[in-house]
């Protein structure tokens, strides 16, 4: 099995890639090649950073904007901005904010997160539930922050389908109150008016309830990890791996990158390359059961274009013709 068979592309539904691992380890270089490949098999393609220190558009080197940015022929980008993202998401409330009771309640929980550590995470989850049922794109490649802030993100879905079943109980408890004492107060709300707030509370749940079965069916969402051959990477890829298991996250692929390549008239790089050896049977035995693909030391900074498209061929292949067949 070739690593671009991890690649699985849908007919009528968008493919979702979230490439992740410790800092430092080049996700974002892989995440770039790899976008990179899905344009040129001809898929429409988005990559969104996630990661609040963006380096995307430094990969690129390009300037990434919060809305969808031209790249390449079918490939376009995006680095979220949070403060913008939030602003967004507050507007639409807005918008659909009719009455005051439990949606401003939803509305004011936002403005509290808007000024909150997390909020990152909060922009980016906002980002999935948006293009998840959009189809605009063949394929949306996350490129991740750092493991911590990942698995936050991905663990969205429990905690707001936690919250919104609070909020409706909440509702409903005020609705049955109103209920009781709209005969006394006048301006109660209406029947009707209770009725439309709960729908649409409803409506937020059974989003997220979706996005929550998008994130864990294999055959549209899929997570590969980037990491180097040293131990503490290895440790914290394992850790995040179970995690992302018990979230019923599909994790399919381990990139190793940056390879000491073999050089016996270096002392230091043979001593390197030695240690890396070891390491490279510890990632075999610990993640034996995924495809795992080696991407070597490069010799120089990889920014640009040109240079993505180097480490696109070590993945996989220059051959577009040996890409995979859509489902």
């Amino acid at each position: 099995m070739a690593f671009t068979d991890l690649v699985k592309f849908n007919k009528k539904s968008t493919t979702f890639i979230f490439i992740g691992g410790k800092g430092g380890v080049g996700k974002t270089t892989v995440s770039a090649a790899t976008a990179l490949w899905c344009a040129r098999m001809n898929k429409k393609t988005l990559i969104i950073s996630t990661d609040p220190a963006h380096s995307l558009g430094d990969s690129f080197d390009r300037i990434i904007k919060h809305v969808p940015t031209p790249i390449t022929q079918n490939l376009e980008a995006i680095e979220i901005d949070p403060d913008k993202a939030m602003e967004e998401y507050k507007e639409k409330m807005n918008q659909q904010q009719k009455y005051n009771d439990a949606l401003s309640m939803f509305s004011d929980q936002f403005d509290i997160m808007s000024s909150s550590p997390g909020i990152d995470e909060v922009a980016s989850f906002e980002k999935f539930m948006e293009y998840m049922n959009s189809e605009e794109y063949d394929v949306v490649i996350f490129d991740t922050a750092p493991t911590g802030h990942t698995l936050r993100l991905l663990s969205f879905p429990e905690m707001m389908d936690s919250w919104m079943g609070k909020l409706i109980q909440t509702r409903t408890q005020l609705g049955q109150m109103a209920n009781k004492l709209k005969n006394i107060i006048p301006f109660m709300g209406s029947d009707e008016e209770n009725q439309e707030e709960m729908e649409e509370l409803n409506r937020t749940k059974e989003q997220i309830l979706r996005a929550r079965e998008v994130l864990t069916d294999s055959k549209r969402t899929s997570f590969k990890t980037v990491l180097i051959p040293e131990e503490m990477s290895i440790y914290e890829s394992s850790r995040a791996m179970d995690a992302l298991h018990k979230c019923n996250m599909s994790t399919d692929g381990i990139i190793v990158n940056k390879i000491q390549p073999d050089n016996n008239h270096c002392e230091f790089c043979k001593a390197r390359r030695e240690i890396q050896e070891k390491r490279l049977e510890t990632i075999k035995e610990t993640f034996g059961n995924q495809i795992i693909a080696e991407i070597p030391l490069q010799s120089h900074e990889v920014r640009g274009i040109d240079q993505l498209y180097e480490i696109c061929d070590l993945l996989y292949g220059s051959d577009p013709g040996n890409g995979p067949i859509a489902l």
